[in-house]
């Protein structure tokens, strides 16, 4: 891997997470109140839910 690799990652990942608050700032903003309602550890269970799922994608998609 290369720095251009990672800078492209970063990149999408800003993309992506500009999609939402950019078609419905709205619903972005009632989902943010949402999260802000929940307990930290539900929080961390979803994050670490997300990072595995990220792993095993990434290994499929980069072998």
């Amino acid at each position: 891997m290369n720095w251009g690799d990672l800078l492209t990652a970063l990149a999408l990942v800003m993309i992506i997470e500009g999609i939402i608050p950019f078609i419905s700032p709205q619903g972005y903003k009632n989902t943010m109140q949402q999260l802000t309602a929940m307990p930290e550890s539900t929080l961390r269970s979803i994050g670490f839910g997300l990072m595995l799922v990220g792993v095993v994608f990434l290994y499929f998609v980069r072998g």
